[in-house]
């Protein structure tokens, strides 16, 4: 239970701060994160390998 003489104005004065700091490290953990999915993909597609043929690809002679 809460003190009966609980001030609510000051309280919200008291937890600006700490809130104010919360959502700052959020939007900065956000951005980070934007920033490094940009850097990663880098908006370019890898080309896939072609598969180079081996003994196993090569089809039966007929003969």
């Amino acid at each position: 239970m809460s003190p009966p003489d609980t001030n609510v104005e000051r309280e919200k004065r008291r937890h600006r701060p700490a809130l104010i700091g919360i959502g700052a490290v959020l939007l900065f953990a956000l951005i980070v994160m934007f920033a490094l999915a940009v850097s990663t993909t880098d908006g370019e597609r890898p080309e896939t390998p072609q598969a180079t043929p081996d003994a196993t690809d090569v089809a039966p002679e007929d003969g």
